[in-house]
Formats: structure tokens, C-alpha cells, sequence
């Protein structure tokens, strides 16, 4: 059977959920990411893709669109929990995946793609260099208020 990427929905959480707890050695558990997935499910902004092969999710990432008022940012999209089940790593689904996410993008009129991923992921790193991603001399900050 083919690889199909297409937008999730609420039935596909569980199997998200369950790639990216694998992947990112999370704990996410299936409630919370439904109800985070409710109240975006109706905003273009925030998009959850999937690569499914014999019905099972073996890739996910999240787009999020970011339209500014600032020109030279334009609107642009980030990227994260961009993953694919290690079995099915190395067959060139993550690049496919990226080809998908280009094409939506620039389908929501975006000028850019920019992603973030933790620094243990080397692998992945090079898979983004090889598509044409670039590491730019920044750094994530990250601030907790709660």
C-alpha cells in the first residue's frame, strides 16, 4: 500500500499521541491531546499532518501559521513534533513529509518554514539540512509562568 499524507483528525489522536510519546520519549496522554486538538480543529492556522502506510500513522508533524503585520516576516509557518515511527526511518518519508508541509505552506501563502527540534536529534537534524533547512545563530527561549 502507498503512503498517503493527509490532514488528522480526532479518530487519528491516539496514534499521534502514541508516535510522538516514542519518538520524543514523551508522556502525553490521549485526553489532553483530544482536547487540545478540539479547539483547534476548525483553524487553518494550526494543522496537524500525518503519513499513514497500511492504515497505520507512521509520520506526524504540526504546522502552525503565522500571519504578521511586519513586512519581511510576511507570514511564515513553524514546525514542530516532526517525526516518523523508526521503523520506517531511512525510506524517505520524512523528505516527503517536508515536500507535503512546502505545499501546504505555500498553499497559506507563507514565505517561510522555520522548525525547532531538540538538540539530541542529529538524525532528523541532518534529514532538515538536507532538504535545504538552514541552523540560524539563535537561540529558543523558553519561559514558564505558570
Amino acid at each position: 500500500m502507498a503512503l498517503e499524507f493527509r490532514r488528522a483528525n480526532i479518530d487519528d489522536i491516539e496514534g499521534i499521541v502514541d508516535l510522538c510519546n516514542e519518538c520524543f520519549k514523551e508522556n502525553t496522554d490521549y485526553k489532553y491531546a483530544r482536547d487540545v486538538f478540539q479547539k483547534t480543529i476548525n483553524d487553518d492556522n494550526h494543522i496537524y499532518l500525518i503519513g499513514v502506510l497500511d492504515r497505520e500513522i507512521v509520520a506526524h508533524t504540526k504546522i502552525t501559521i503565522i500571519p504578521t503585520i511586519f513586512a519581511g516576516m510576511d507570514t511564515y509557518a513553524i514546525l514542530n513534533h516532526a517525526c516518523v515511527k523508526r521503523k520506517y526511518r531511512r525510506k524517505n518519508i520524512a523528505t516527503k513529509m517536508l515536500i507535503e508541509v512546502q505545499k501546504i505552506a505555500k498553499e497559506q501563502g507563507c514565505v517561510d518554514l522555520k522548525l525547532w527540534s531538540m538538540n539530541f536529534r542529529k538524525a532528523a537534524h541532518k534529514c532538515y539540512k538536507h532538504f535545504g533547512f538552514k541552523a540560524i545563530n539563535a537561540k529558543f527561549f523558553r519561559k514558564n509562568i505558570l
